[in-house]
């Protein structure tokens, strides 16, 4: 099988494209023949090294897939099933999605949704799948639309094109926070009725600001979700899953004690399985699947390396689907 290897052999980190045996595949009680898999953030900084991702060497990268069962002993599944897998470690310290087969436990796997094929879910992927948690996050506890303007940061972004998307499509008023300005056009037609330049939100701010949004999906981090978290109105939450400009929280408590802001941490890599369904569920019924091709790039398993470090600078919108097989 052809699959992305990372390596560090005496401290050489090395990535390349190369024929692996499939004998080589680490244990696991399904084996899934790989159609489509992703390149996240996650993955590019594994693959270029600019992060300490991979756990473990010589590994495959690729957090997410979806694919074909193969072969299964596993209650859950049989060959022939279709499905889908997002995070656990893979791609980290098991081999990942960036191959032609892949080896997993079966409880990470999760049947995929009717609504999908393969492509159109890894278009979604880990980004769609977590954008999807972040607003499940937002509904639980109590946001809803009509309750006034939601902010999504990184919005050109995997996660934040597809938190776009459904809010808009849920009738939520959706505000969009990017740096790139030729992505207006794009923002516009997911359902952005705003688009906000980063910069406002991207340096130290007040420990206070005016209030405005009534909800936040934040995938950047740093002083951004420190200035979302001060401009959000009295009661308003604010959904966290991305460090894009940093993992540092420069922020005071004043939000949270004076006008009653939640804060929620979203974790996609180890949610439990029940979450996990319900999400790719909700998916199939809030995400337009006509959108899809607007917020994903479809690219071949060869051209996996150029373009992680084009979307570490920044010049990658939305999702970068990968078919393995061409």
């Amino acid at each position: 099988m052809q699959a992305i290897m990372i390596s560090n052999d005496n401290e050489n980190y090395a990535v390349a494209l190369k024929d692996v045996d499939e004998n080589l595949l680490p244990e696991g009680d399904v084996t899934v023949r790989v159609a489509y898999s992703t390149l996240n953030y996650k993955d590019s900084l594994a693959i270029t090294g600019t992060s300490p991702i991979v756990k473990k060497f010589p590994l495959v990268p690729g957090i997410d897939f979806a694919g074909t069962v193969e072969s299964s002993a596993h209650p859950d599944f049989k060959a022939g099933d279709k499905v889908v897998l997002n995070g656990w470690g893979v791609g980290e310290s098991h081999w990942g999605g960036l191959a032609q087969k892949a080896r997993v436990k079966g409880d990470w796997l999760v049947p995929l949704p009717k609504a999908f094929d393969e492509r159109q879910a890894m278009a979604i992927g880990t980004a769609g799948y977590t954008a999807m948690l972040c607003v499940l996050a937002l509904e639980r506890h109590g946001v809803k639309p009509g309750d006034g303007e939601v902010l999504v940061t990184g919005a050109a972004g995997g996660v934040g094109s597809v938190a776009v998307a459904v809010l808009a499509a849920l009738g939520y008023t959706v505000a969009a926070s990017t740096g790139r300005s030729v992505e207006t056009d794009f923002l516009r037609q997911l359902g952005a009725s705003e688009i906000i330049d980063r910069d406002t939100l991207s340096a130290k701010g007040k420990p206070l600001a005016r209030e405005r949004w009534a909800g936040a999906v934040d995938a950047v981090g740093s002083y951004t979700l420190a200035n979302v978290c001060a401009a959000t109105r009295y009661g308003g939450v604010v959904a966290a899953c991305g460090l894009a400009q940093g993992f540092d929280f420069p922020a005071t408590v004043m939000p949270f004690i004076l006008r009653g802001v939640t804060l929620v941490g979203i974790d996609s890599v180890y949610r439990p399985k029940a979450d996990r369904v319900e999400a790719w569920e909700r998916l199939g019924r809030d995400l337009d699947v006509a959108r899809l091709d607007a917020i994903m790039q479809e690219i071949p398993l060869q051209s996996v390396i150029e373009t992680a470090s084009a979307q570490l600078e920044g010049r990658v919108r939305g999702r970068v689907v990968v078919n393995v097989n061409s």
